[in-house]
């Protein structure tokens, strides 16, 4: 049986050489230095390391999927992203009950910065301010994507 890379969380490099995907090893290892918010068998949530507002958590399937671009319109891929966004508006509701305005989406390729699926999970306000530009949708183009309009892109017809 062959197993294609994308699923074995592995990231190809110039000359054909793998790297392991840094999101599998914080979803599949108990001996990384990320504090876990949340974990069960589907998915783990943890800080961004690099914070764009208030909170800012990111929630990630164990399995490796690696951008929305590998999401079909079926059942199972929607109940994963329902169950990221439900981890996430939770963790929010928790830790920062008296933000304004959350927001939930995913980064579209070429936009994304790791090949892991993750949904940004952001307690605004944005800090600093002008974050919020890594956070907008450019249509056509991709960018970033909220978490609603993914759920009705892969609903199964």
């Amino acid at each position: 049986m062959t197993i294609p890379v994308s699923k074995l969380g592995l990231n190809l490099m110039a000359g054909g050489a793998s790297s392991p995907c840094v999101f599998c090893e914080i979803a599949r290892s108990s001996s990384t230095s990320t504090t876990l918010l949340h974990t069960d068998d589907k998915v783990v949530a943890f800080q961004d390391i690099k914070p764009s507002a208030f909170r800012h958590y990111l929630v990630i399937p164990v399995e490796h999927i690696a951008t929305v671009k590998d999401l079909k319109r079926r059942t199972e891929d929607v109940s994963l992203v329902n169950h990221m966004l439900d981890v996430g508006q939770t963790l929010l509701n928790r830790d920062a009950p008296q933000s304004e305005q959350y927001r939930f989406g995913f980064h579209q390729p070429p936009f994304n910065s790791v090949n892991h699926l993750h949904l940004h999970c952001l307690a605004l306000p944005f800090i600093p301010k002008w974050k919020h530009m890594k956070y907008l949708s450019l249509g056509p183009l991709g960018g970033f994507i909220e978490a609603e309009k993914l759920l009705e892109k892969i609903k199964p017809l």
